[in-house]
């Protein structure tokens, strides 16, 4: 991983999720220089973990699983190497026997994992895309400005339009129409330490039918933290309603609606709200062209389905469309 001024890239892959580290690795096996530019201070996007003091939590995704041969590759071969192991068959008795499968420590220990080999560029935010004659302008929130050959575009749909829009860039009425429908789900996510184990039984996650919670886990079952932690994850209705309200305030809601799971008193707790924390519905195509001369590639998790799953295979779908227009 490295920092960088103003330059000219092959492929600009947007956004280090699931999606934009899949599509890198892609461009990179087919050939392709690839630089992978992100926002934020860390790799993996919704498969995130924090800590807090000797808590640790997974708030964002929670588990992998696999449907597609190529994808379960990636997590054995992220097994092997220490990042990724099984951690369940699901979470009730009639679960269907499906393997969850989790980072390790951590879900972001998955994505550091797949972030080896690539060239990340961290902490810098693009502001506007612009189409020139066969290249692509980026122009970034810092005052720089990128060219790149080829644009994948990672970053959920609502946030790529206005890149897309803040450069001129016009889309073709259908695709505009289709882009445009797709809206998000929000997540607001308690992180709480207990004084001592909590009452949920193993492995450790459960999802409420009823009330404002939509997901619990004990993180501490889930081998992920060495001290009793649980992860508290609000429905889509919560989240929206209590959005610009008081987080504390919404945190001690939601602590108190899983009370009979904790059965044991808070140390601490923190909240993160996650905007656009899945999909509330799936474009058709794994991927979106928006051009292919110069080729600029939406993927992400609301083409190829929802979940880590989906983000990868519209990763690979996006890395060979570019791969295709782009012929050595």
């Amino acid at each position: 991983m490295s920092n960088a001024h103003s330059r000219n890239v092959d492929v600009l892959v947007i956004g280090a999720g699931m999606a934009g580290l899949s599509a890198a690795a892609a461009l990179q096996m087919g050939g392709r220089k690839a630089v992978v530019i992100d926002k934020g201070r860390g790799v993996g996007g919704r498969m995130a973990t924090r800590r807090v003091g000797a808590a640790t939590f997974d708030h964002g995704a929670q588990f992998v699983t696999a449907r597609d041969s190529r994808f379960g590759d990636v997590l054995g071969n992220a097994r092997t190497a220490g990042a990724a192991l099984e951690w369940c068959r699901g979470f009730t008795a009639d679960a269907d026997g499906h393997a969850r499968w989790r980072g390790t420590p951590g879900m972001s220990s998955l994505a550091k994992h797949l972030a080896l080999g690539l060239e990340i560029i961290q902490e810098k935010q693009v502001s506007a895309l612009q189409q020139l004659t066969d290249q692509w302008s980026i122009s970034m929130a810092d005052g720089e400005t990128w060219s790149a050959k080829a644009i994948i575009l990672t970053a959920p749909v609502p946030q790529s339009l206005v890149l897309l829009k803040a450069g001129g860039v016009a889309l073709e009425e259908d695709l505009m129409t289709r882009l445009s429908a797709i809206q998000y789900e929000r997540c607001l996510a308690v992180m709480a330490v207990l004084d001592g184990p909590s009452r949920m039984p193993p492995p450790g996650g459960f999802a409420p039918a009823q009330g404002p919670i939509a997901w619990i886990a004990d993180n501490q079952l889930k081998g992920v933290s060495a001290e009793p932690a649980v992860t508290i994850h609000a429905t889509d209705e919560f989240s929206v309603a209590h959005w610009d309200q008081d987080r504390d305030e919404t945190a001690r809601m939601l602590i108190a609606a899983a009370d009979e799971w904790l059965g044991t008193g808070i140390k601490s707790f923190q909240i993160h709200g996650w905007r656009f924390s899945k999909p509330r519905q799936t474009d058709p195509s794994s991927c979106a062209v928006v051009s292919s001369a110069p080729p600029l590639v939406l993927a992400g998790d609301a083409f190829a389905g929802p979940r880590v799953e989906g983000a990868a295979l519209s990763g690979w779908a996006g890395a060979e469309a570019v791969i295709d227009a782009t012929p050595h």
